[in-house]
């Protein structure tokens, strides 16, 4: 499915349907902007100034929205588009949902055109390693509260964050991240670790080796 491109006076929207997980951020927030169920055009970039739009795609996890402030606008700002690499790496476990993660973000060592993504931990997704909904049909359940482990400080708190999915096993993240929960605790501090993507682990969001006796399979 192709990447819809929509050029408004100011700013253009991207908008990658393969990577939406629907949380319906933009639809809620900005009906004006994001009309859904229509015949024809459902996206208006000029119905909200700029910095308004770039809000909304930052408020996107899964990075389908992506929004570039247009090269010869009129409108004069700081921030050109949403693609802004975080200060603060974190990956956050939704409950009964993927990996929420946010960083300067490379997957198998290919940089992602955003900073913010939405990985499968159901093993349900047709899109892996990316979050598709299957979640939701599939009836997966789990925590998005895991306990809090002894936290260092990390030396740097942003940087890449290489997503390197092993086949047939779990998500290997290599670089500065903190794993927040989906109230916003933060439980732990990592430079690297590996979290379940098969769905199985008894102690999710970490890989515990079920993927093997599961028989799960993934590229």
């Amino acid at each position: 499915m192709a990447i819809e491109v929509v050029i408004g006076t100011q700013a253009t929207i991207q908008f990658d349907a393969k990577k939406c997980v629907h949380s319906r951020n933009c639809v809620l927030s900005h009906p004006d902007v994001f009309v859904p169920n229509l015949q024809g055009a459902w996206i208006h970039p000029d119905a909200q100034p700029i910095e308004e739009l770039i809000r909304i795609a930052k408020n996107c996890p899964s990075g389908a929205i992506r929004v570039t402030r247009n090269a010869k606008s009129d409108v004069t700002g700081d921030v050109q588009s949403s693609d802004v690499f975080p200060l603060v790496n974190t990956v956050r476990v939704r409950e009964n949902g993927p990996l929420a993660i946010e960083a300067e973000l490379q997957i198998k060592g290919q940089p992602e055109p955003s900073p913010r993504a939405t990985l499968c931990r159901c093993g349900e997704s047709k899109n892996k390693p990316y979050c598709d909904g299957s979640h939701v049909m599939a009836g997966f359940v789990a925590s998005g509260e895991p306990m809090t482990v002894s936290l260092e400080a990390l030396a740097a708190r942003n940087g890449p964050v290489n997503v390197l999915p092993v086949p047939n096993g779990p998500l290997g993240l290599v670089g500065n991240l903190e794993v927040v929960t989906g109230t916003g605790r933060t439980c732990n501090k990592v430079r690297e670790t590996h979290l379940c993507r098969c769905g199985r682990s008894k102690n999710k969001p970490y890989c515990d080796g079920s993927h093997i006796a599961a028989g799960f399979q993934a590229e």
